[in-house]
Formats: structure tokens, sequence, C-alpha cells
């Protein structure tokens, strides 16, 4: 089977993560994505390190894990666009392609002729992206955008974290740069759909994406909770503002969640763990009645669920009926049966350190298929190949690049 956007040729003139994030989906989409990156440096993310991706033998590549995480099913091709050799090779690269991605700051491609304006009459039919901070108009355009910065100002920090008044209370950062990764697949999506507009129209079109934007977006059920009720949405710890039972409970040997999402599944926790009477308790009827008697609905839950060990809960609610999980650690989620089943763990030959392992796509097509190509690349790895079979240049015309600094 063939990947959906075979023939699809994606220029990627991005670093960091909500860009490589965009265009590692495309490659795995089958896109042929080519990285520009600076000569001698490459995309910072190289060094965000430790830990750093080992050779064979042993020894650090100098490539960082945070690079390898966003940056498979490409090409690394490197040109100083401010010589004009890189320059000129960079265009003519772009004249050929579908898409181009890039996250410069407002303003910062159009004096090199990399704008929008400017590249569109040479190729009507491309597809510009641009990811900034805060997009391209407004009064904080200008302004740079990192993924923490966004993850406060968007309100996404002051809903997670221990409430006021309990151990450890404020605003917590989500694991993972949430607000870069969710950009990434809206950029996915906003080109891809500008992509199968094309087909109609003939005609490529610019799309303007902030990191701000997006997680503001993102805030889902807990911004419609603001507009309804006019009520500041607050921290709730490790408790779901809408439902309950809806968060952890310690058991006699570690902790595994709880989550009951209708009258139906509480009614079967009750009955498994000896509570019936509370079925019929005008406290906790509906969910409505328990999230408003959370602490007292905890209360007579949580005793019962420590008397046993997280292995019993985990076999008796789950086939019962009731929805309960344990809360892995990252090794232990990829250790599951069911993630090795699905395939989320892969593993690709990489040109130094041989074999590494990765995270899987968890799309699933009946007639394509997601591809794993080839490993986040070595810097500079394909840039004569490239300049070759895209552009035609001879090894003599590369060879003087090479001289110039331009590659």
């Amino acid at each position: 089977m063939s990947a959906p956007l075979s023939g699809i040729r994606v220029v990627d003139m991005t670093r960091i993560l909500a860009g490589p994030w965009c265009t590692q989906l495309l490659g795995d989409l089958g896109a042929e994505v080519i990285k520009i990156e600076q000569p001698g440096k490459g995309d910072d993310t190289r060094k965000w390190g430790p830990p750093w991706l080992k050779t064979k033998e042993g020894s650090e590549t100098g490539d960082a894990a945070y690079f390898l995480a966003a940056n498979r099913n490409k090409a690394s091709v490197t040109l100083d666009i401010k010589t004009s050799d890189g320059l000129a090779a960079l265009k003519e690269l772009v004249a050929q392609a579908d898409v181009f991605v890039e996250n410069f700051k407002v303003g910062g491609l159009a004096q090199y002729g990399l704008d929008w304006a400017s590249l569109q009459p040479d190729n009507p039919g491309l597809v510009y992206l641009s990811i900034t901070g805060f997009g391209q108009t407004g009064p904080m355009a200008e302004q740079p955008g990192y993924d923490y910065l966004i993850q406060g100002l968007s309100g996404i920090m002051s809903i997670t974290g221990n409430a006021d008044g309990n151990p450890g209370a404020g605003p917590q950062r989500v694991g993972v740069a949430v607000s870069d990764l969710t950009t990434g697949m809206y950029a996915t999506i906003g080109i891809l759909s500008a992509l199968y507009q094309r087909r109609d129209t003939g005609k490529g079109q610019y799309i303007d994406l902030a990191l701000l934007d997006t997680q503001v977006g993102w805030l889902a059920n807990q911004a419609m909770n603001y507009f309804v009720s006019g009520n500041v949405p607050e921290r709730t710890g490790s408790y779901h503002p809408n439902l309950a039972p809806y968060q952890p409970f310690r058991t006699r040997d570690s902790s595994i969640i709880i989550a009951v999402g209708n009258d139906s599944q509480f009614g079967k926790l009750c009955a498994l763990i000896g509570l019936d009477s509370l079925i019929d308790d005008a406290r906790f009827v509906t969910n409505a009645d328990r999230v408003k008697h959370r602490s007292e609905l905890e209360q007579y839950i949580a005793p019962l669920i420590e008397q046993e060990a997280k292995s019993h809960w985990l076999q008796v609610l789950p086939v019962n009926g009731v929805p309960c999980s344990a809360i892995n650690t990252i090794a232990e989620a990829f250790a599951q049966e069911q993630i090795q089943h699905r395939g989320m763990e892969i593993s690709l030959p990489h040109a130094m350190a041989g074999e590494i392992a990765g995270v899987g796509n968890p799309l699933n097509f009946s007639d394509a298929e997601v591809q794993y190509r080839s490993a986040p690349p070595v810097l500079g790895n394909d840039t004569e190949r490239i300049l070759n079979e895209w552009l035609g240049y001879d090894q003599n015309r590369i060879d003087e690049m090479k001289k110039s600094g331009a590659t």
C-alpha cells in the first residue's frame, strides 16, 4: 500500500518543535520532506540535551533526544541563505515544492525574498504556512513565543496543578510542550485542507498559525465552562471539574484511576466495592449530584479501594464495566501489551547509532499506510543528493558551494 501523501514535496524551514512536528507528520504520511538547516549548526534542538544519541561504539553523536522526537522521514540539507548561492538554491527548491513551512519571526524572511508574496508568483500552487508565537497581526505579533510562555498566557496553566489550599498548590506546566505539539497538528490539518482545495482551484494559499491561538482553541470544555457559567475555572488537581468519581485512588500498594462517566458505571462501582446503599442516595444519584458532593463521595470510596492491591482492582473493575487504569511511568506505558500490539514503539536504522527506537504514528488506514522510511537525519547528510536530484546540480557546482560556505 502507498502512503496518502506520496508525491507531495515539502520544504521545511522550521526548527524547535511545532514546525518539525507538523513536517514529521507529513513525512509519515508519505510526503518527501526537505529539512533546511544552517551549516555547522542545524536545528536548535540538536543541542537540547542531555540525553544524547550515542553511536554504536557508545560515544555521543552530538544530537539530542529532543531533536530525534520530531525529525524522522526527513532529508537534511544545509544551506546558508545569507550567501547568494545558498539563497538561490533554496528558492529553486521551493519553486518545485508543494508546501513550504517556516517559523521565523514576523517579516524575518521577507528580506531574503522568501515570504509568501515573493515566492507565490513563481509557484502559484504553493501552500505556505507560517508558525509564530502570536500570529502575523496584533499588538504582540513581533514578540517571540515559546511553549512555556504560551501555556501561561493561554490559561492552560491556571487549570493545571493542585487547587489552592492543598499541598503543592499552584499552576503547573503540562509535562510536554503541548502548545507546540497541538500547533504542529493544527498546521498539518491546515496544510492538508489547502492541498485538498488546490485540487479544485489550482491555487495554493498562505496559512497564518499562532501558538497562542492554538492553545486558546484547545481549552475546549474548560473554555465553555467559563462562557456558559461566567465562573473562571480553577485548578482541581487530579479531579475532573465535571465528573465524579473521576480521579486517582490509593490502593494498598499503589494508585489507580477510576473514571466513572455515567450513572450506570457508578452503580456498578458501588456494587463491586460494597456500597450498594449509595446508588439511591440523593447526594449521588446523578453525576451533577456527585460533583456537588464530591468530597463526601470520596470519603466513602477511598477506604474501600485502599483495602486491596492495585492488581486486584485492575482485574476486577474493567471487566465489570467500571473504567479503571494504572498510573504508568513512560517505561511502563511502552511495556504494555496493548501499546506493543498497536506498534507504538518503532525502530529505525540510523547512520551513526545503528538502530534507534522511536514513537509510532497512531494513524491506521484501511487502504494506505504510515511509512517509516528514515531515522532523523545527520546534519547535512542529504545536501548533495537533494541538490542533484531536485535541481540537477553537478558535483563541481556542489563543491563550489561547499567552498563558498553556502552549504
